[in-house]
């Protein structure tokens, strides 16, 4: 599979996207449920957490001259879900825009062979964009309604 090459566009989309949904953020809207466990607040540190999770394969990567994954199975999700809840509302939003930005500058600046090889074993460690809009569109639908 071709490395998606509007992946750094794609995420810096992203990005912005939750940056500007942040800004509109009251305290009470951090609290509103978002599916059946998690609140918009529980849905930033998520976010937050998976994207940590490729720049710790980055970071090995990198040392090790060779892709090594962090392999974390989703069942995280649920162990993490009482932590995530205790982080402050405004401290997510911190943690989610800041993880975000600090990810999309290192995947631009990623060795190309690299960028390949991660993109190979799972684009969507790549195109953050696809991970991120989808808990955005959920937060947005919880928002509305």
């Amino acid at each position: 599979m071709p490395l998606d090459l509007t992946y750094a566009e794609k995420n810096r989309a992203s990005t912005a996207r939750l940056r500007a949904l942040v800004a509109g953020l009251s305290d009470t809207d951090y609290s509103r449920p978002v599916g059946e466990h998690w609140t918009v607040s529980i849905a930033l540190v998520h976010l937050a957490f998976w994207d940590r999770r490729v720049l710790h394969t980055l970071d090995v990567s990198e040392q090790e001259g060779r892709f090594a994954p962090a392999e974390v199975d989703v069942f995280v999700n649920d162990i993490s879900l009482p932590l995530w809840a205790a982080v402050p509302a405004q401290e997510a939003a911190r943690l989610a825009i800041e993880t975000s930005e600090e990810l999309d500058r290192r995947l631009e600046k990623c060795n190309s062979a690299l960028l390949e090889e991660i993109y190979e074993y799972n684009k969507r460690w790549v195109v953050r964009a696809l991970h991120r809009n989808e808990h955005l569109d959920d937060v947005d639908a919880a928002l509305k309604s």
